[in-house]
């Protein structure tokens, strides 16, 4: 008997059964009726958790809204004030994702949405720096839940070839923010002196206010799992259920495991997905809270600088979806994400360097920095869901490396001081060395990958039988291959 045959009988021995009672093996993949199916999903998941998070990225022009001036706050405390959001961010999102996992998506994610709506309210009252410091804490405590809770719901529900696709919509949503927060922020601002209030008042309010009843109405609409969605058929859920199960082939544990918990800690690939996302996580925070003090710094007024950065992040969000369509279809992630971020550093060195060319040319680089900036993401936040298996283990570590990334959210309120106005070279330079340091881990990360998938390739018998006897195995089954 040859060794392939070896390992193929161990490998029919271990076969596990889904909840409808088929194999995994025995899944016959229905073309007709798997694209009526996914197109359900899209509808019934996408707009509605896209609009969630478009809402919660829309206060971030209330610098430009005089929110400094009222409450006499000057540049540094300010950088603290947006780093302090990740603070609280980074403290609770692997307790979020658990707790989803826990008691269901449907009810976590509205409760992480009200409580996020009530903080941003209750900052209208804030009367000087302390206040705001508190407020910002408070405020990324109450949505830690939602980013990396998502991103490992839409894990549950799609296949890992289809899951940067899905996640480019939903954090297409940041970007179309960026457009129509900029926009928004202009009308809102007029509003200034009305009922006593400050321009930056209204923005918490008309912001904040309509996220409290959109998650009350996910409540009823969202689902929570795919085996006990009532948006589906029993056709559709044994047919869902069936799909996955194939797709997650040798990886496919749902139950709770505190060995798959350990697991993520002491990964090895956790520590490259961490850098490769920290050096992201910098240019895109800083980019996403500063930009339209970029633009002002470039003689744009404050006013004006709102609205001219909506046709960046506009730009951004098309190469975002583009990007993430190839990286689903090719199934690679390391060319896609290195690329991008190197066009980033480009557009960061661009900002450098023609700072004495005139507002054009400067505005150009900021498109360019943009997009590279923000198009990569969802090719990389989802190269964290598809190469780790087990519920457990993927939520644990997905939240792990988001914590991890958000701590460039707390640098990235530091990287553009007030004293390097208006050009910010050194804020440039930072992130242009993130992007580039970025790009070239995620070069070796895929060719560790990929060397790792051929030593599996090439186990013998009595190799993959020790492999197989490690328990509860998920992405550690020889079976299993990543996606480099």
């Amino acid at each position: 008997m040859s060794a392939l045959d070896e390992k193929q009988q161990v490998a029919d021995a271990n076969v596990e059964v889904v909840e409808n009672g088929a194999f995994k093996e025995d899944f016959v993949k229905d073309e007709a009726f798997d694209r009526r199916l996914i197109r359900k999903l899209d509808w019934k998941l996408l707009p509605f958790l896209s609009l969630l998070y478009l809402c919660s990225f829309l206060d971030r022009n209330a610098k430009l809204a005089n929110i400094t001036i009222d409450l006499n706050v000057d540049g540094p405390t300010y950088n603290w004030a947006l780093s302090i959001f990740f603070i609280g961010y980074i403290l609770f999102e692997i307790p979020s994702n658990l707790l989803m996992k826990k008691i269901g998506p449907r009810t976590w994610i509205p409760i992480v949405m009200v409580a996020w709506s009530l903080v941003m309210m209750c900052m209208v009252a804030c009367k000087n720096a302390a206040g705001l410091l508190a407020a910002r804490f408070f405020l990324g405590v109450a949505e830690a839940g939602l980013f990396p809770g998502v991103i490992f719901y839409l894990s549950l529900w799609y296949n890992r070839s289809e899951q940067a696709s899905r996640v480019a919509i939903f954090f297409g949503a940041a970007t179309v923010a960026g457009a129509l927060g900029g926009l928004l922020a202009f009308g809102i601002v007029q509003m200034a002196g009305i009922r006593g209030l400050a321009g930056w008042q209204w923005l918490f309010i008309l912001e904040g206010a309509p996220v409290a009843v959109i998650a009350i109405i996910a409540y009823f609409y969202l689902p929570d799992f795919p085996e006990n969605s009532k948006f589906l058929n029993a056709k559709e859920r044994s047919y869902l259920v069936a799909r996955l199960a194939h797709d997650a082939g040798p990886a496919s544990e749902k139950h709770f495991s505190w060995v798959q918990f350990k697991d993520a800690f002491l990964d090895w690939k956790v520590p490259f997905h961490c850098i490769i996302y920290i050096c992201a996580a910098v240019p895109l925070y800083s980019l996403s809270l500063f930009l339209p003090s970029i633009i002002n710094g470039m003689g744009f007024t404050n006013v004006n600088a709102q609205a001219m950065s909506a046709p960046p992040f506009a730009i951004a969000c098309l190469a975002l979806i583009i990007a993430s369509i190839s990286a689903d279809r090719l199934r690679e992630r390391g060319l896609h994400i290195g690329i991008l971020m190197l066009l980033g550093m480009l557009g960061y060195i661009l900002l450098i360097v023609l700072r004495s060319k005139g507002a054009v040319a400067l505005y150009i680089a900021a498109v360019i920095t943009t997009t590279g900036v923000f198009s990569n993401a969802a090719a990389m936040v989802t190269w964290f869901t598809i190469n780790f298996g087990g519920h457990t283990k993927r939520g644990v570590a997905t939240a792990l490396m988001i914590s991890f990334g958000n701590i460039g959210g707390a640098l990235g309120g530091q990287v553009y001081r007030a004293e390097d106005a208006p050009f910010y070279p050194r804020g440039h330079t930072i992130c242009a060395c993130l992007m580039g340091f970025g790009a070239l881990t995620a070069f070796v990360f895929k060719i560790l990958l990929n060397r790792e998938n051929r030593r599996r390739d090439n186990l013998t018998p009595e190799q993959y039988q020790k492999e197989l006897s490690r328990p509860e195995p998920a992405d550690w089954h020889p079976d299993w291959r990543y996606i480099s």
